[in-house]
Formats: C-alpha cells, sequence, structure tokens
C-alpha cells in the first residue's frame, strides 16, 4: 500500500532523513518510534505529500485513501456530529447529487453505492466515535465553537477515525485525551482494518495496537515485528551481537597485525605476512554499538517533613462560586504515590490545582504542612514560557539570589547541558521544554510533586528516565495522566474523581479498564471472568502495591544515604581532577617549582584517593544492603 525508497530529506542544511525506506502492507499496522528530534513527525509529513523529499520517492497505492488528523482544529457554527459526518466525502456527494438527479437509473447507482458504503449507519458510527472520544450525545449537538483548543483536536481525531481510510496517519493521537478516552482509541485501532502509521510515545498504545515497530534512528529506518516490548528485546539482542562480532574484529586484527609485525622483515615469511596483510583489508568494517546519550532526570531530595503533610477538611473546590468537587477528606503522606483517576472534565485539574495552593477552597479547610513545597507540573505549563529567553535566563529568573554556576547546575540535572541552557526557549524541542519546566518546580526541593500530564511532549526514553527518577525519589507524588503504563509503574493508590467527589478506587489499571469497558456496554456482565478469580485477582494486586509502598518506606534512609554517598563521590571526583591538572601544569614547576605547593597537592591527592575508596565501600554496601531488602519482600 505504502512503500519509501531511499527518502532523503534536510532542514536548514541538517540531514533529518537520510536513505528512510519502508514497506507497509494492505492492514498492517507500524508504530513509528526514535528519540524526539530524529525526524518522526517529518516523516509523515513527507507521506502525506506536505513536504516533498529531496531524495527517494513515496509510492501510495492506486485509489489508495489516506486520512490524518486535521493539522489546523475544526471550528464555524457546525455541530460536532455535522463536521465528523463531512469526513466521508463520497457520502456527503452522493448524498447531494441525490436531492437533484433526474435520472431514475443514476438515481438508483448512488443509492446502491450509498447501501454499499453503509451511509444509513453513518450518524449511529459517528456519534459512537464521538462517544468514545468523551462527547455524550448533548456535546455532539453543540457547536464545536463552543469548546477549546484540546476538545476541538479530539473532533478532527474523530473525523479522521469516522472516514476509515485505506492507509490513517496518526501524530501522536493521545496527547488530548484523557485515560478513558485514550484505552477506547486503543481498542478502536485494534478492530481497524486498514493500514496505519503510528507516532507515538504511548509505550501501552504501540503494545496492544501495532503489529511492526518502524526505529527511525540517524535518519534510517529499521523495522521489526511484534510491539514495543518486542522491539526493545530484539534491539538490545543485536546490539549486543554487533558487539560481540565488532569486539571480536577487533581482537582477530590485532592477532593478524602482531604476525605482520613480527615477520614482515623476513623473506621467508614476508608472503605470509602480505596475506594477512591482505586479509585486514578484506575485513568488513563492524562498528563498535555506540550507546545513545541517556536522558537526565535528577530530582533534588527533598527535606523530611511530619506526616501528613497534605489533609482536607470536607473541602469544595471551584471556579466563580461554582462548586466542582466537593466532601473532599483527604489525606497525603510524605511518600504516597497517587494517581487520579476519572474523564475529562470530571475535576482532576481541579483537585490538582486546589493541592497545590493555586485555587482556593469554596468551603471546608485544607491544611498544609507549614515547611511544605509544592511543585506543580501544569498541563499548558510549558506554553507560557518565554520564548525569547533561554533556559539559564528562567533559571536566574526563577533564582534570583542564585548564581550562574548553581543555574546550570540545576538545569544539567534534567539534560539541559551548557549548549541547551543558552539556546532559545522558542528553538527547543517540546520534550526540552518540558525538562526546562521540571527544571523549574524542582527548583526549592519540593516535597510534593503534582504532575499534570507531564509527559505529553517526552518520548519514551525520557519517560523511562522520569519513572526512574521518580523510583528513587523520597518525596509524594500526584500523577494525572492518560499513559496507563505511567500510572501502572508510579503509582501505589488510586483516587477516583467522578460525581463531584473523590474516592479511593480499590483496584488497579486492568480493574479500570474492565470498569469503562463495563460503562460502554449496554448488557452483560462487568467481567469476563469468575467474580471469586477477579476478587482473589484484586486482592493479591492490592497486597503488591501496599508492599511495593512499604518497601520504598523501609529503604528510604538506605537510599538518602546512597544518593549522599554518590554526591560525595561526586565531588571527591571533580576535586581529584582539579588537583591532577594543577600538578600536571608546567608553570607549577617553572623556575625551580613551588616545592611546598606540590607537597601539598601531592598529600591531597593521596588524601582523595582515600577518601574515594571508602566511599566506594560505603556504596557498595548500601547498594547491598538495599538489594537484600527488596529480595527478601
Amino acid at each position: 500500500m505504502l512503500t519509501l525508497n531511499d527518502i532523503v530529506l534536510r532542514l536548514g542544511g541538517r540531514p533529518v532523513l537520510d536513505g528512510a525506506s519502508l514497506s507497509l502492507s494492505a492492514g498492517q499496522k507500524i508504530g513509528l518510534v526514535g528519540r524526539n528530534g530524529a525526524g518522526k513527525s517529518t516523516l509523515l509529513r513527507v507521506v502525506a505529500g506536505d513536504i516533498g523529499a529531496d531524495g527517494g520517492t513515496v509510492q501510495l497505492a492506486a485509489r489508495a485513501r489516506l486520512g490524518r488528523v486535521a493539522q489546523q482544529a475544526p471550528s464555524g457554527e457546525a455541530t460536532l456530529t455535522d463536521i465528523v459526518l463531512a469526513a466521508d466525502a463520497e457520502r456527503l456527494a452522493l448524498l447531494a447529487e441525490a436531492e437533484s438527479c433526474a435520472d431514475g437509473l443514476r438515481l438508483a447507482e448512488i443509492h446502491e453505492r450509498l447501501a454499499a458504503i453503509g451511509a444509513a449507519g453513518a450518524p449511529a458510527r459517528a456519534a459512537a466515535i464521538l462517544d468514545g472520544l468523551g462527547f455524550d450525545a448533548t456535546a455532539q449537538a453543540r457547536s464545536v465553537s463552543a469548546f477549546s483548543g484540546g476538545w476541538r483536536m479530539r473532533v478532527a481525531l474523530a473525523a479522521a477515525l469516522f472516514a476509515e481510510p485505506d492507509l490513517l496517519l496518526l501524530d501522536e493521537p493521545t496527547n488530548h485525551l484523557d485515560l478513558e478516552a485514550s484505552l477506547w482509541l486503543e481498542g478502536w485501532l485494534k478492530g481497524f482494518r486498514g493500514g496505519l502509521l503510528l507516532v507515538s510515545h504511548d509505550r501501552d498504545l504501540l503494545n496492544r495496537a501495532v503489529t511492526h515497530i518502524a526505529h527511525l534512528d540517524k535518519g534510517a529506518i529499521t523495522l521489526y515485528p511484534g510491539g514495543y516490548d518486542n522491539f526493545v528485546r530484539v534491539r538490545a539482542e543485536r546490539a549486543a551481537q554487533q558487539q560481540k562480532a565488532a569486539e571480536r574484529q577487533v581482537a582477530e586484527r590485532a592477532r593478524l597485525m602482531a604476525f605482520v609485525d613480527r615477520f614482515r622483515a623476513k623473506a621467508t615469511k614476508a608472503r605470509q605476512a602480505q596475506s594477512r596483510l591482505k586479509a585486514i583489508e578484506r575485513m568488513p568494517p563492524i562498528d563498535p554499538v555506540a550507546a545513545d546519550a541517556s536522558t537526565r532526570f535528577d530530582l533534588p531530595p527533598p527535606a523530611e517533613l511530619a506526616p501528613p503533610i497534605i489533609t482536607t477538611d470536607r473541602a469544595a473546590a471551584g471556579y466563580d462560586g461554582r462548586t466542582v468537587l466537593r466532601g473532599l477528606d483527604l489525606r497525603i503522606d510524605l511518600e504516597d504515590r497517587i494517581a487520579l483517576l476519572g474523564p475529562n472534565g470530571n475535576g482532576k485539574s481541579t483537585l490538582a490545582r486546589l493541592l497545590a495552593g493555586t485555587l482556593p477552597p469554596l468551603a471546608g479547610e485544607v491544611r498544609r504542612s507549614p515547611r511544605l513545597t509544592v511543585g506543580y507540573f501544569a498541563q499548558d505549563q510549558h506554553e507560557q514560557l518565554d520564548l525569547a529567553a533561554t533556559p539559564l535566563l528562567h533559571m536566574s529568573r526563577a533564582l534570583p539570589k542564585a548564581t550562574e554556576t548553581q543555574c546550570r547546575s540545576h538545569l544539567a540535572r534534567f539534560g539541559l547541558d551548557a549548549d541547551r541552557a543558552e539556546t532559545r526557549v522558542g528553538d527547543l524541542s517540546g520534550g526540552e521544554k518540558a525538562r526546562l519546566v521540571f527544571a523549574l518546580i524542582t527548583r526549592e526541593a519540593p516535597q510534593l510533586l503534582i504532575l499534570d500530564e507531564p509527559t505529553n511532549h517526552l518520548d519514551i526514553d525520557a519517560r523511562e528516565a522520569l519513572v526512574r527518577a521518580l523510583a528513587d525519589w523520597p518525596g509524594a507524588v500526584v500523577l494525572v495522566s492518560h499513559d496507563p503504563a505511567l500510572v501502572e509503574l508510579i503509582a501505589d493508590r488510586l483516587w477516583l474523581v467522578e460525581g463531584g467527589t473523590v474516592q479511593p478506587f480499590e483496584g488497579d489499571m486492568e480493574d479500570y479498564r474492565s470498569r469503562i469497558a463495563a460503562a460502554r456496554r449496554e448488557d452483560g456482565p462487568r467481567r469476563t471472568e469468575p467474580r471469586e478469580r477477579a476478587e482473589e485477582g484484586r486482592a493479591s494486586r492490592q497486597e503488591e502495591r501496599r508492599n511495593r509502598a512499604e518497601l520504598r518506606a523501609a529503604t528510604a534512609p538506605l537510599r538518602r544515604r546512597l544518593k549522599a554517598v554518590e554526591d560525595r563521590m561526586t565531588r571527591l571526583a571533580a576535586e581529584a581532577a582539579t588537583v591532577e591538572k594543577s600538578l600536571a601544569d608546567p608553570a607549577l614547576y617553572a623556575n625551580g617549582g613551588r616545592a611546598a605547593e606540590v607537597t601539598r597537592l601531592t598529600a591531597r591527592r593521596a588524601q582523595l584517593a582515600r577518601e574515594t575508596e571508602a566511599a566506594e565501600e560505603e556504596w557498595l554496601a548500601l547498594s547491598a544492603e538495599i538489594e537484600a531488602a527488596e529480595q527478601a519482600a
């Protein structure tokens, strides 16, 4: 259906695509992955014909219909239903022609074609898609101009799905969706019969909805069968094999070269030496595996606080006197990991603002620990950045008493190195802007992080780096996310925000999936498994989450000591490098040298070596204690 042959594209003189080739058959579903800036969205634009390639060819099957989400959100006074129905251009054209057609034979052909494409059921199908994406019957009849930009993009997605093209192009379709709509979209894509080229950082979606993974790296594409987890496994195996082959080749070259060097001058061995030189020349080069630079998230450790850090007593929250949430009796302790569940519009972001202190309660009381500091990542926070300023300037404004070195050091915790620190924010990628927001909200080492869709602009590697950082961080987290994998990895407790209040959800994400599926079904049991087994599974999962939370609490002091030792080792290494540089400076020894300074530096070098050795031993001992505690659990 789609064939890309050696696509080459340069933007601003920088090669983005360099010999990218891919073949997609009818009905095949491919997830396109790669780091931020690798060119995934650019490749979709090449396929769609928005931009022309500098080299290579794009071949789409004759009469194949290409579908994609409109780049501009729909606007105007048309209803949501009318906008979605308008996506089927053939149906609209046939209906319009039928109204004015006087030729009986042609009219019969029109009605035959309308029946073939299921025109009569189109309104019901449009309603089902809009409902799945979060629009109830009342909303579907409203004008699109009554909705915000994010909701309008959902309408654009609904129109693309309704058209059911032969090849569907989707670029981060879950970014404007809540968890419920994301799960619905996952099911829809699994049942879609056309071809799919999907760019997504949602690991669950890439595991459940695609048949292949296409990895875009350094301008080229490598295709892997299966979902994302299989791609990670196979790629790691291939990399290991390549590294071993490269190491074997280096050893073989060294062995042959040693023979040449030894016997080249001997007449009796000259021919054999020459033969080995030719063998070396014939060896195809095998490059060692170059490790990708890992994305860094290093959350500053917070000061300890006595529990609880936040409590609410019959609190209510809302806007302009309109109550959204009421009767809130909640408690958050320092090491809680809480995810908020519930459809958009039910108050998850309202609760996040109330807990963050940016929204005062309408009633009741919210009590906070006097020394509590909160880091709040809002959905639209990256849009409020000064695009003309640099990350370094942003940090200097946020920390006016900090030195430039301190500002740079904090930015580096989130992968914003010296070059990125001095790059205009407007020129940063979405992921880099998100990391800048993380740097800003953690500048005062908060005890509580409230994260409202923090990963919308992070690639999968950055998401996993964030998960690792949160796993080792001893503070509290309140998370709102449409990514079920992220919720499962981070949260120990689930709160359901629904019906104007907040209640604990006694289950896990699989239970929540079942709950959503059951709510969408008019008939049938809520579960497909026996009730006894479901209850047993829920209890065991709850116990597992409790054990995980208890383990993290039990090992938190050890992890804090481990982090302190790591920081000490970093400082010792930096000072040792400075001492070595000083000792290597010829000026120290010029004109007879400064014997006292040399003696002092030499003694300090020896002392640093002893301190480093002691720190390494302490680090190993602490690591062993943590590992033993985890294995015992």
